[in-house]
């Protein structure tokens, strides 16, 4: 008897069905996610994968472009490019690092320890990044790599460009380029974009403050290459771009020369436009080839760079910190007068020194110079007159002047180790030194020693200022559209037919906008009559420094900068400034501005340890000037150059 429920075959073959099923459908899965895989390769991922291919296929040389050209305010070239061989590598493109150095080194003569850095640096970054050889292969050494091209695997001869110097005279003011480095990669972001092997960026000067616009844009070399990574043949070039040239106010003669007179000498010399405010030169001594760094500077050519006493790295024009001595009496003079403490009738008695709370205070002139008004103490510089006006004016009120015809602040925008220098008042004392302010500290100030410290284009700035009648100016190093001085040129020549005095309306500031420095006007007239009497009359202490043709004529003012204090002891047994160790002189300074009938330009000179400065540095701004007035009609006519020019 049969019971109810399945026999043994249907039970079997109800359990075969559904492992058919589930072996189907596995397999339908299966399928379907391999077509579901080809698809997401063929469409969604065949972009990555042709650039896979593409890559094994081609090989791509970056190069850095042309940077742009430097031009002094003629358009002669004093930073360009020129033509040089280099040699790049690829690891990635490499069988065997070991086999290709030495290769090249029996080639170009390697040394082990050159090898060695080497392979440091392609253990350190990616293996598609190129490494650089050598940027400066000789013409020899570049036919030779050409020769055997084919035996070097990875291995890409370049026809590239390097920057190249072309006068020493200007290498603080440009600066110069070196190898990229980690810190330039990660402060500046263009860098980073655009960085390729061989590239160069600016450390100093103007290079530094230009680099992004000079830089460029990098070139590509784009070629096929086989299996084993030779190369076929070019598929394409992009020459990149070069990058933007500037024209500078610098005159290149005029800089030499200016560096000339200092040679031997450490110090500074600048020139300025007094209405245009173009720093027609900025010389810094001494000095050193700009060359040397562009591909790496070696250890023997920077140690003596460094050890160097005079300190030829520093640009002393804007980094270089002086007390500005009798210069500063200028300001001392236009504050006391704008402040109604004194008048220029004003008479001092001069014995050679005054006392007070027991402190001495010395003249330069031991036996003093007698009884003075304020015209002849601005003309023979006599310290005695200037404790006084000191004394009655305060610190605080010429800390005020000072700044305002831009001591204490810097110069140039961005030009890097700018030194802002020190203009002392009671509270600069107190939040610096925690201490304060004492009389006889207004007495040092008074004849610019103490805590005053300036650079030497501030001072020339301060002149220039003083020159143009009291009109604040903004120097400039490079060309450009727009000059915001223009109109202040174009205000002060036009509004007088002759500019033989300096007669301007009373009511100048009421149709011109430019800020003055001045409250009345008589005042900075008053002060360009004295510092006259100082260089081009008798007992002045630039008299002997004057020149006397009417064209050449000029007006100005020593200063003796004071390094270490002088004794008691010293001061009795008269010893000169000569006869002390070179680094316990004086500093010798002068300021002055040209023609004096028909003012354009002002000047500063400082010579370190170079003892007073009617002895050192006036005799140097003299003929520094005669330079720059001989080739005034030449620089006036390029005026009608169109300043946006690009180089």
């Amino acid at each position: 008897m049969i019971r109810g429920g399945l026999s043994g075959g249907e039970s079997k073959s109800i359990l075969i069905g559904r492992r058919m099923f589930l072996l189907t459908t596995a397999k339908a899965i299966v399928v379907l996610g391999i077509v579901g895989r080809l698809i997401s390769l063929q469409i969604n991922e065949s972009k990555k994968y042709k650039t896979l291919s593409d890559k094994n296929r081609f090989r791509e040389w970056k190069f850095a472009p042309p940077r742009g050209v430097i031009k002094d305010y003629y358009g002669k070239e004093i930073a360009s490019n020129k033509q040089v061989y280099q040699l790049h590598v690829i690891p990635e493109n490499t069988e065997n690092m070991n086999s290709l150095f030495y290769r090249l080194k029996n080639i170009l003569n390697l040394s082990d320890e050159f090898i060695f850095k080497l392979n440091k640096k392609i253990a350190s970054q990616k293996p598609w990044d190129p490494i650089i050889i050598s940027d400066n292969l000789t013409w020899a050494e570049f036919s030779k790599i050409n020769l055997f091209l084919h035996e070097l695997q990875g291995v890409e001869p370049i026809v590239s460009v390097a920057r190249t110097y072309h006068e020493k005279s200007f290498s603080h003011v440009i600066g110069y380029v070196s190898r990229i480095s980690k810190q330039d990669l990660n402060k500046k972001d263009y860098l980073r974009k655009m960085n390729a092997a061989g590239m160069r960026s600016g450390k100093t000067g103007l290079e530094n403050k230009l680099d992004s616009e000079m830089v460029g844009s990098i070139g590509h070399k784009r070629y096929e290459v086989n299996a084993y990574g030779k190369r076929i043949k070019e598929v394409s070039i992009d020459p990149g771009k070069s990058g933007k040239s500037f024209r500078t106010t610098l005159d290149l003669d005029l800089q030499k020369f200016s560096l000339e007179m200092l040679e031997n000498k450490a110090g500074s010399i600048c020139v300025m436009d007094i209405f245009k405010g173009d720093i027609v030169t900025m010389v810094s001594s001494p000095t050193y080839d700009p060359n040397k760094f562009v591909h790496g500077i070696n250890n023997k050519d920077w140690k003596e760079l460094i050890d160097n006493k005079k300190k030829p790295l520093i640009n002393k024009a804007i980094t270089g910190l002086y007390p500005p001595g009798s210069t500063i009496k200028t300001l001392v003079t236009i504050s006391a007068l704008e402040n109604d403490i004194i008048s220029p009738k004003m008479v001092q008695y001069c014995k050679g020194s005054i006392e007070l709370h027991g402190e001495k205070f010395h003249c330069w002139k031991k036996k003093g110079h007698g009884q003075m008004n304020l015209r002849e103490a601005i003309k023979q510089s006599c310290d005695v007159y200037f404790y006084e006006v000191a004394r009655k004016l305060g610190v605080d009120r010429l800390s005020e002047t000072s700044k305002k015809f831009g001591l204490g602040s810097k110069v140039l925008d961005g030009f890097i180790g700018e030194k802002s220098g020190i203009v002392p008042n009671t509270k600069w004392k107190i939040k610096n030194i925690g201490k304060s302010w004492y009389l006889g500290e207004t007495l040092h100030s008074g004849i610019g020693q103490g805590y005053f410290l300036t650079t030497p284009l501030q001072l020339c700035l301060m002149t220039a200022q003083v020159a143009n009648g009291g009109y604040k100016i903004n120097p400039r190093i490079i060309i450009n559209k727009e000059n915001e001085n223009n109109k202040l040129e174009k205000y002060l020549l036009d509004k007088k037919e002759s500019y033989k005095s300096y007669g301007y309306d009373d009511n100048l500031s009421n149709d011109f906008s430019n800020e003055t420095l001045f409250r009345n006007q008589e005042n900075i007239k008053f002060v360009q009559d004295a510092l006259f009497g100082a260089t081009n009359e008798p007992r002045g202490t630039s008299y002997r420094s004057r020149l006397t043709q009417k064209e050449f004529i000029y007006a100005g003012k020593t200063g003796t900068s004071q390094v270490k204090k002088i004794t008691e002891q010293q001061r009795l047994l008269e010893i000169k400034n000569e006869d002390l160790p070179y680094e316990q002189r004086d500093h010798s300074l002068f300021v002055a501005f040209a023609p004096y009938h028909n003012p354009r330009y002002a000047i500063s000179v400082v010579i370190e340890h170079g003892g007073s400065g009617s002895k050192s540095a006036a005799p140097i701004a003299k003929k520094v000037l005669k330079k720059l007035l001989e080739r005034h009609s030449l620089r006036m006519s390029y005026e009608n150059i169109n300043e946006s020019e690009e180089a």
